[in-house]
């Protein structure tokens, strides 16, 4: 007799999905909710551009229509085994603007059978802003700035609450249509994209740039098509003004789409890439924006989270931190007794020299607390086995680039440091990051012995790349295998040019 060794399935009411009819795209995205954590087992995107069949009446024409029906036949059966309560459809800004719409939601609710919903450009700038926020976990306020085909959504907010927000009639699709007639890529046709967006944009400026605010997050499209060019340029980096200027030479040094070829751009992006690094441009120019990373999440993940209120409070990068221990069966002891020291020894390097510019106490919490995920497959190489691991599994509650950076740390907290490890980061974050490095090196040794009160009180004294710990005189004498890790220590950074002394 065979037994099944299947295991029990989850219960149908775990399931929850989120439709995203969008100008450009549409979406459909499928999670299942498990021990309190939100996992993704299914994405579903199809090129649509559903704008670009909407003509100056706000007509939308017959082959638009039937792109759009075609694609959510291959939708609607997937969301068969959904609960109906756990599914929402919403569609944006050129459903918002066609005067046929009701043509199109009527046949696509008898093929999804299930009620859709034209949601206002403040419910998307909203429902976008509640999507970066829960997967991009902030401190302080920030800018977020959704892109799409036929809108813009500009949002201020903290934490999980937005403070101002606005929706603009400009898109990759629709200013693609508008100011890049015939493909041609001039320079005449991005100024007057630049122009036509920064009317739009000025009009509304004074509501966001009267902030301080401590990031702006991109969500998805334009930003994201960026940040993976910069990737395979091998520049580890926030988007600046000066990428996006040399982004638009290239183009304009292509002068058609057809001939539109630049390292790393997707094809599936490289029509309407242009356009939106038009409206992007000027977005960083007249709100005065210095860098931008790439958010998490967007309106599919704010509609999740949505029907799932009682997580919106959580913590998510702790629980983030805590779901990657347990799945990697890493000593919660050792995690914590690591980063208290790294924090201390932080926070004492914070005293003397500018950390800011990267949310480095965050990375270097989590870094600290996963630096053993490597363990998990063997002990000689875990620092390289953890930093690839964390490469790849989800970090919900951080941006791409904080990912990088503790995948960074992870791959440096022992043996050998890389030497050309910060050649891609930024100026402004190199000398930040070269400090973290150093910080949960030491922590790591300074934990060695894998015991609570061991050590005393000690001082970190920085000046430049000169690094003094000083200890209670003859603590290290006491303490010959602290002492000969610290020894090693020294070598391995002198190597890399800086000096670190210990007594």
């Amino acid at each position: 007799m065979i037994t099944s060794t299947r295991l029990p399935q989850s219960h149908p009411e775990e399931l929850y999905a989120a439709v995203d009819l969008g100008s450009n795209s549409f979406h459909l995205v499928i999670v299942r909710v498990v021990a309190g954590n939100v996992q993704i087992i299914g994405k579903v995107k199809q090129k649509v551009r559903l704008a670009s069949g909407l003509g100056d009446d706000m007509i939308l024409d017959d082959e638009s229509l039937e792109r759009g029906w075609s694609c959510l036949e291959t939708f609607s059966e997937r969301l068969q085994d959904i609960p109906s309560d756990n599914i929402r459809v919403v569609a944006t800004a050129t459903l918002r603007l066609a005067k046929n719409a009701q043509v199109f939601t009527t046949k696509a609710e008898k093929i999804l059978k299930h009620k859709l919903t034209v949601i206002s450009g403040e419910e998307e700038a909203r429902q976008i802003y509640l999507g970066v926020a829960y997967t991009s976990a902030n401190q302080g306020n920030s800018l977020v700035i959704d892109i799409g085909g036929a809108s813009t959504e500009i949002i201020i907010g903290n934490d999980m609450d937005p403070i101002n927000l606005v929706s603009l009639n400009m898109g990759c699709v629709t200013f693609k249509e508008r100011y890049f007639v015939d493909d041609i890529l001039s320079e005449t046709n991005f100024d007057n994209a630049i122009q036509a967006a920064k009317i739009l944009v000025d009009g509304v400026a004074d509501k966001f740039i009267n902030f301080d605010w401590q990031q702006c997050l991109g969500a998805s499209g334009t930003p994201q098509a960026i940040t993976e060019i910069l990737v395979a340029l091998g520049i580890s980096d926030a988007i600046r003004l000066d990428y996006l200027y040399n982004l638009r030479q290239q183009c304009i040094d292509c002068a058609t789409l057809d001939n539109l070829i630049i390292e790393g751009l997707e094809e599936s992006r490289r029509i309407i890439f242009p356009s939106g690094l038009a409206i992007l441009i000027a977005l960083f120019e007249s709100l005065n924006i210095k860098d931008m990373q790439i958010s998490g999440g967007a309106l599919r993940e704010g509609l999740i989270y949505g029907m799932l209120e009682n997580m919106q409070q959580n913590d998510r990068r702790m629980q983030t931190i805590h779901q990657h221990m347990l799945h990697f069966h890493i000593d919660s002891e050792q995690a914590e007794r690591v980063k208290d020291v790294a924090l201390l020894l932080f926070h004492q390097l914070s005293e003397q020299v500018d950390v800011s510019g990267v949310d480095g106490e965050a990375m270097l919490t989590a870094a600290a607390m996963l630096h053993e995920t490597g363990l998990h497959i063997e002990y000689k190489l875990h620092h390289k086995h953890g930093a690839y691991i964390l490469g790849y599994v989800p970090m919900v509650g951080f941006t791409n680039l904080q990912r990088d950076g503790i995948k960074t740390l992870v791959l440096n907290h022992r043996q050998q440091i890389c030497p050309n490890l910060f050649k891609q980061n930024h100026s402004e974050v190199r000398d930040v990051m070269r400090s973290l490095v150093r910080v949960l090196r030491l922590a790591c040794i300074l934990s060695i012995r894998r015991k609570d009160n061991l050590l005393p009180v000690f001082r970190l004294d920085v000046d430049g790349d000169d690094w003094h710990l000083a200890f209670p005189e003859k603590w290290l004498k006491a303490h010959p295998l602290i002492d000969a890790e610290l020894a090693n220590e020294k070598f391995q950074q002198h190597k890399m040019g800086w000096h670190l002394t210990c007594e």
